[in-house]
């Protein structure tokens, strides 16, 4: 059965109690910018005056793509299982990160096509050996999709139940930014064109290629389906263009929110499971603090959609968590100047007339 979930949006009744805390800190009003939004984001989510996000935690879901069979990525699908290995033995940028801001990382087989050996970082939650090629057939079976999201709702339990106060996602899956930028075409409606940008590197002539690979997949998909993309349900287009670690990530994302838990939305791949997650539950948004702009070009449009201004814009495109770890001492210092910065009253300063 396809999860469901239920998420109530955060409760307003602490939110003038918590501008004003905001409001009186030595500072003229609205000085620390979008830090003030964000520590106001993060204390109504814990329905807190003193919001904490001490204990983090990075999970990176990963996944292979039938699609790569159509030359869509400049690397070799053995990439995937090989960058796994370099998370779990530390060499990655999210590795380092991680270790450097100490915030325990998890990878996530959900799709790897490949037979990975166990490791105490990994996850083993492999619901296939990759997705099939979508410009072909479905991506997947609706209880290969279901699965996949299970694998993430089951991964946040994990966390949360550990004390996690705050989730941070990547992902790893060489092909996924062809299967992203197709989800966001349906999703969003719009062409193909405007959603595909050059992922790992790809020249003008490889992102064009990349584009009417995906406009044959949605043109196969509506085909098969006898439906619009645009009258799809989120069940079928996670079965006919969905991606295993990005349905994960987005199972995650809507169990963090139903269980009113902050999570940090990493770039472009990242952000397009929190789209998927929003057609399955609205509210999954009020959830999410977004990281970083990438360089995939889709991704300015997308984080328009959805009214956000992330914390950094560094032209990063590496995806696997990098940007949201990235982040993370920001978010840290929201907390930090609204649970000990003084007050005008607490320090002897005058406040403005």
């Amino acid at each position: 059965m396809f999860p469901s979930f239920t998420i109530q949006s955060p409760s307003s009744s602490i939110e003038v109690e918590l501008q004003q805390k905001i409001d009186t800190k030595t500072k003229p009003l609205g000085a620390l910018g979008e830090l003030e939004n964000l520590a106001f984001q993060l204390g109504k989510i814990q329905n807190s005056l003193t919001p904490d996000v001490s204990k983090a935690k990075m999970i990176v879901f990963a996944a292979d793509h039938g699609v790569v069979a159509q030359g869509i990525s400049l690397f070799p699908q053995e990439v995937t299982p090989q960058m796994v290995m370099n998370f779990l033995m530390g060499g990655a940028a999210v590795s380092v990160f991680c270790d450097q801001h100490n915030v325990p990382l998890r990878v996530v087989d959900v799709g790897v096509n490949a037979k990975l050996d166990e490791h105490p970082l990994l996850g083993a939650r492999k619901v296939a050996m990759a997705s099939k090629d979508f410009s072909q057939e479905a991506a997947m079976t609706l209880e290969e999709a279901a699965q996949a999201i299970q694998a993430g709702v089951d991964e946040a339990d994990l966390a949360l139940d550990d004390g996690v106060n705050l989730l941070m996602f990547g992902e790893m899956g060489i092909g996924n930014t062809c299967v992203s930028s197709c989800m966001m075409a349906a999703l969003v409606g719009m062409s193909a064109a405007q959603s595909t940008g050059r992922g790992t590197g790809l020249d003008s002539a490889g992102v064009s290629h990349k584009a009417s690979i995906i406009e044959q997949s949605l043109k196969r998909a509506e085909q098969a389906t006898g439906q619009s993309m645009a009258d799809w349900s989120a069940q079928t287009l996670a079965e006919q263009v969905g991606g295993f670690e990005i349905l994960a990530m987005a199972g995650a994302m809507l169990r963090s929110a139903e269980r009113q838990t902050a999570f940090v939305v990493d770039g472009f791949i990242c952000t397009v499971a929190l789209l998927f997650a929003q057609k399955v539950a609205p509210n999954v948004r009020d959830f999410a603090v977004f990281a970083h702009q990438s360089n995939e070009q889709a991704h300015r449009s997308l984080l328009e959609h959805f009214d956000a201004l992330p914390i950094l814009s560094l032209n990063l495109r590496l995806g696997e968590g990098s940007g949201a770890i990235l982040a993370y001492p920001l978010i840290q210092s929201a907390c930090v100047f609204l649970n000990k910065m003084a007050s005008f009253e607490s320090a002897g300063v005058s406040d403005s007339k």
